[in-house]
């Protein structure tokens, strides 16, 4: 396993992550989840990432009990805040009163006393950013958030987040996008604003949830107990990607990983890694084995030559509009 800095920090970690977003207390039964996380350590992960809103909460405490006994200075534990885990008006949202609180309760789930990264899972526009900022900014001070970060913020808000960070010496190192040789729309915004304020991506679905696996063929119904048949799980890309023009270009794709020795899964992993402001890929499994598949990502350098074959292959299905980020 190879390890990067995040951003311009002092923070190393592995340069693949293992989340639990649509698997652990939903997805995935406990002992599977836990069979998952023992296999990302084997792999050599140190950094796993989750949010308080997935599952309902129930996946901070899954991880948590996965984690219980391994040496805590060993890891980086990421987690993050905005989406609703109440009924209440305060319960959702970057105010102050829900940053705090959630921070407490996603510590007691995660059984630790701190988290190395807390992260805003999106821009609040109903909020001032001084009010959200200020509140890590005492998180921070008080132990319990080493850094900050956020999630799916464009290139303005980054610029504004960071110049409230630096005010308030606050470390705002991160940002989580969606991003895969299908999903660009950080490449043209995004990561040069990034750049300049010392940012580096935390990136989720790096094999655009299971279809750069190659996995799915253009014409055929998805495998049975395959992401796509999951009403959850699989809606969002049913919709954008399970289709016979991506699907067969998916399979074009092949002979290139082939080339390479490689699975379709592992070449598109390691193509998000080529950038490098792309700190770490997340990957989630419901099985041990796509965690080491995934992992073996790590470490691969693809020539120029690769990655204008991979570009040949997608041409006009990639999405590069900067607009399409999901600010909230």
């Amino acid at each position: 396993m190879e390890f990067r800095r995040l951003g311009n920090s002092g923070l190393s970690i592995s340069e693949i992550a293992y989340g639990n977003w649509l698997t652990h207390g939903s997805q995935v039964e406990e002992d599977a989840a836990r069979a998952c996380v023992r296999a990302a350590l084997d792999v050599g992960i140190t950094t796993f990432d989750t949010a308080d809103v997935y599952a309902q909460t129930k996946a901070e405490s899954v991880l948590g009990r996965a984690l219980s006994g391994q040496r805590r200075e060993g890891l980086e534990i990421f987690t993050k805040v905005y989406f609703p885990t109440g009924d209440g008006p305060n319960d959702r949202g970057l105010g102050r009163k829900h940053i705090i609180e959630s921070c407490n309760a996603s510590l007691t789930r995660l059984q630790t006393d701190y988290v190395d990264l807390y992260q805003a899972h999106r821009f609040d526009p109903t909020v001032p950013m001084e009010e959200t900022m200020s509140a890590f900014a005492d998180l921070v001070r008080q132990g319990k958030a080493l850094y900050i970060g956020v999630s799916e913020w464009t290139a303005e808000q980054l610029t504004r987040g960071a110049e409230l960070a630096r005010e308030l010496s606050v470390p705002l190192i991160s940002n989580q996008p969606e991003y895969s040789m299908l999903w660009r729309v950080i490449e043209s915004q995004v990561v040069p604003a990034s750049e300049r304020e010392g940012i580096g991506q935390i990136v989720f679905s790096p094999i655009a949830q299971g279809v750069l696996t190659g996995k799915y063929l253009p014409g055929e119904q998805p495998p049975a107990g395959s992401r796509a048949t999951d009403e959850g799980g699989g809606s969002s890309m049913i919709s954008r990607w399970m289709r016979d023009d991506v699907l067969g270009a998916v399979q074009r794709l092949k002979p290139i990983a082939s080339d390479l020795g490689l699975s379709t899964a592992q070449l598109a992993v390691a193509w998000v890694l080529q950038n490098p402001n792309v700190s770490a890929a997340i990957i989630g499994a419901s099985r041990p084995e796509q965690v080491a598949d995934n992992a073996a990502a790590s470490g691969v350098e693809l020539g120029e030559d690769v990655l204008d074959r991979i570009d040949d292959v997608l041409g006009e299905l990639v999405t590069g509009d900067p607009r399409r980020t999901r600010s909230h």
